[in-house]
């Protein structure tokens, strides 16, 4: 809600107003003539969402209603809820009150039913203020006179009329972009029109450009944009070395990926004469040339972040930039934005400082090297990287110090393995387990948090406009509902009056680890933690125990990284003397970016998550009729999910589960056989076989091995 509608509602609120014309209120607030047409769209606009309402006589009341804004997820059983900002419980939409809203909308609803003990909050949808999608990615059907297009998105809430004129070039079966022309209303089916034929579905590439298509993600940089990233060319300006720290003679390394192209940050470390610790974080100074308000900038914010799809990335800057003069290159002199920091034998920094530095990193180093020289497990490695040997040793022995500090401090060592995908040459998923990752990792993510907090602490003394890296308590509700399925293993979060600390859900994570029933704990655990977003407000990050976050370390590929690293800029250019209305217009701008960034991020979490869905669904459907061991990760009313050895989870239907009739209890989250009370949990152990698969669907089904 902007200023504007602020005093037009305070107005009305106030206990002497009395109900007015539009002229009448104009005349009241002072609106000049020639504003006039844009007070009158205000007006409308509060209007419109339930804000305000017109008596019989025309003059404006504020309406006292419940009326509230939200984002509505639909279920493809019809029904839905809407999630309201800056609230953690979701409100229950039945399909009769659903109003004809698509998956993704944005409504107002009303409160119907005030929530209770026993169930959520209930709403009916009383105005569709815009919808999400005006394209939609799915399968063409073709009935001769007329077609349709189903979905791919099976939430969606309608197939897509198609007439013939409209069909394109599209053929049955065909995976196709269409344009919706008219929405559904009064139960009939949308209707559209085949802008674009992807492909066959199970054509190489179609299924990850089909969730490009379905997302509208910018898959192509404009023209004009390259050509501002090719105008820095692939070296250093020579120029600007004498305005910076000249570290291009230390012994400094990059750690990363095999595969890893945009290398945004090298490290080092030195043991100083008083046993203290020097750690260097340097990160690719991309502000010097991500200009703000250049198209490179403007592109960068509409995307936000990279986006890391099966066997594509979708960056957020072009490759001249993010594998070029940006990335931290072995043998090249690179522009950075570094942090030093002085840190005793505890882990406490007790000194740092923010500079502008050119260096040349002195060896590309990938987490399978260092750890092979860590375990003295590769002897051509060891001699390839003989005279580094002790600087990776020196890296180890600080990374210890500061792991186990974070741990002291109630850092969430949440060890739940991401999945490894392996695609054949077209792009056809062959396997899937878990990613692996030793202690060469943590090396480089122990330093990178503890340059981002000493940065984020550093410029929240100084009050400076920033973007921190926020995440907030838990709920306490949800930490009881946790609390209910750990007394099944004697555990519990300690609730300390009306708050919980972090370092209750360390206590327990580190009560289970190594034991079989860890990565289903620890995947309920983060279900019930809050989403980690950005703020222009510090608010503390939970999760990692701290009181000042921020994401530094990697301004290639997330665009609050970026921004701060010009304030940062800034600040250095200006010695810390910066002026009022620099502050005040990055204060405005730290806000929309924040928010902006934190919208991109939720999207390229779902893209990321749907691609390995599908993938995963895809690998599975050559396993159909075998058998494997899993765990119960989640008991809903419909069945049980099933989580197996290789990150893969199915669900077990009710008419799956054997010819028992299984009773629900929803305060345990358990099923109970009627006859037989045998009980499925979270946790248990489980005999499953493969019934079926569906790519397109996302969907992998299991029986239970009887």
């Amino acid at each position: 809600m902007n200023k504007k509608e602020e005093v037009i509602l305070n107005l009305m609120k106030d206990d002497d107003y009395v109900p007015m014309k539009a002229k009448e209120l104009a005349m009241i607030l002072g609106v000049p003539k020639k504003d006039y047409n844009e007070f009158l769209e205000i007006l409308n606009n509060l209007e419109m969402n339930f804000k305000i309402g017109k008596n019989k006589k025309k003059r404006y009341r504020v309406i006292e209603e419940d009326y509230q804004e939200g984002i509505y997820r639909r279920n493809a059983k019809g029904y839905g809820f809407v999630k309201i900002e800056g609230q953690d419980e979701e409100v229950y939409i039945s399909k009769e009150n659903s109003l004809n809203a698509l998956n993704g909308d944005k409504v107002v609803i009303e409160i119907i039913e005030e929530k209770n003990k026993v169930k959520s909050a209930e709403g009916k949808i009383k105005r569709i203020i815009k919808h999400e999608k005006e394209t939609v990615v799915g399968t063409f059907q073709n009935n001769k006179n007329f077609g349709f297009v189903i979905p791919d998105d099976r939430n969606f809430g309608t197939d897509i009329f198609i007439s013939k004129n409209d069909f394109g070039k599209a053929r049955d079966g065909h995976k196709v972009l269409v344009k919706i022309t008219k929405y559904p209303m009064n139960n009939k089916k949308a209707e559209g029109k085949v802008i674009e034929v992807l492909g066959k579905p199970n054509e190489a590439g179609i299924d990850m450009l089909s969730l490009i298509k379905e997302y509208n993600l910018p898959s192509k940089f404009p023209e004009p944009v390259v050509e501002e990233a090719k105008k820095y060319g692939k070296e250093i300006d020579k120029k600007d070395i004498k305005n910076r720290v000249d570290l291009r003679n230390d012994i400094i390394f990059t750690i990363d990926g095999e595969d890893a192209k945009d290398l945004d940050d090298a490290v080092r470390v030195e043991k100083l004469k008083n046993g203290n610790y020097k750690l260097d974080v340097h990160i690719a100074d991309v502000s010097n040339y991500v200009k703000e308000g250049s198209l490179l900038d403007r592109e960068a914010l509409i995307r936000g972040t990279s986006i890391y799809m099966l066997g594509r990335v979708i960056p957020m800057l072009p490759r001249e930039l993010s594998n070029g003069i940006c990335s931290l290159n072995a043998g090249e002199d690179r522009f950075t934005l570094s942090c030093s920091m002085e840190i005793d034998p505890k882990g406490n920094v007790i000194s740092s400082e923010v500079y502008k530095g050119v260096i040349n990193v002195t060896e590309r180093m990938n987490y399978h090297d260092v750890q092979a020289i860590l375990d003295k497990s590769d002897e051509k490695v060891l001699k390839k990287y003989e005279k580094y040997i002790k600087d990776f040793e020196l890296m180890t022995e600080l990374a210890n110090i500061l792991k186990e500090k974070r741990l002291n401090a109630g850092y969430l060592n949440l060890d739940i393995p991401e999945s490894k995908i392996d695609l054949d040459i077209n792009g056809h998923a062959i396997n899937v387990g878990k990613y692996e990752t030793s202690f060469s990792n943590e090396i480089i993510e122990q330093f990178m948090l503890t340059a981002n907090e000493t940065v984020a602490e550093k410029f929240y003394w100084l009050d400076a406009p920033f973007i921190y890296r926020v995440h907030e308590e838990p709920d306490l509700d949800k930490v009881k509902e946790l609390n209910k399925f750990l007394f099944d293993f004697g555990l519990r979060i300690k609730i300390v009056g009306d708050k919980v600390y972090p370092k209750e859900f360390e206590k327990v994570l580190e009560e289970i680890k190594g034991k079989e029933e860890e990565r289903v704990i620890s995947t309920l655990i983060l279900r019930t933690l809050k989403v980690a977003r950005y703020e222009a407000e510090n608010k503390g990050h939970f999760g990692i125990a701290s009181k000042c976050y921020c994401h530094f370390t990697s301004p290639i590929r997330r665009y609050p990284d970026l921004f701060i690293h010009r304030v940062i800029s800034k600040y250095l250019e200006q010695s810390y003397n910066v002026d009022e209305e620099f502050v005040e217009d990055y204060k405005e701008k730290a806000t929309s970016r924040a928010y902006q960034s934190s919208e991109r991020e939720k999207i390229a979490t779902k893209v990321e998550r749907d691609s390995e869905d599908l993938k995963k669904a895809e690998y599975m459907e050559s396993k159909i009729g075998e058998e494997y061991e899993g765990i119960i990760s989640s008991v809903t009313q419909f069945g049980i999910f099933v989580e197996l050895e290789n990150t893969v989870e199915g669900l077990i239907r009710f008419e799956d589960l054997g010819d028992e009739y299984f009773i629900y209890d929803e305060n345990r989250k358990r099923l109970i056989g009627e006859k037989s009370h045998k009980t499925y949990k979270i946790g248990d152990k489980i005999k499953i076989r493969v019934k079926k698969a569906n790519k397109m669907l996302r969907q992998i089904d299991f029986e239970i091995c009887q």
